[in-house]
């Protein structure tokens, strides 16, 4: 069984930038696909950003494309998620999920097979 856990949320001034950690154990983080994903109070848990096993390939949701930097350290067994401009908009928990199955898309959250317990991401304007 796959085990997430997220750090290196915080409370942040617009324009900030902050990275998050996502360190697995029991699972190789290169041979799945590795997503972040957010949840802001009253909302639903959105998509954010993904790497596809393998070859890296990266995926972002528009409201972050161009801020938001998704990177994966094998050597580690981390996933990193480089946010800069940080908006108050931003202001969300945010999970490190894995997809083992590869069944589906990496932008999915329905495909996610192991969540992390969150880490919160606040953005003061």
């Amino acid at each position: 069984q796959v085990q997430l856990v997220e750090s290196g949320g915080g409370l942040v001034q617009a324009g900030g930038s902050l990275r998050l950690s996502c360190v697995a154990s029991g699972g190789t983080v290169s041979r799945y696909n590795m997503g972040w994903f957010r949840q802001a109070p009253g909302k639903q848990r959105e998509f954010v950003a993904a790497i596809s096993r393998r070859l890296g390939n990266t995926y972002y949701a528009d409201s972050v494309k161009g801020r938001f930097t998704i990177s994966r350290d094998n050597a580690k067994n981390t996933v990193y998620l480089q946010m800069s401009s940080l908006k108050p908009e931003d202001t969300a928990l945010y999970y490190c999920a894995a997809d083992v199955d590869i069944v589906g898309s990496p932008t999915t959250l329905s495909d996610y097979d192991y969540w992390g317990q969150g880490t919160q991401v606040t953005v003061s304007s």
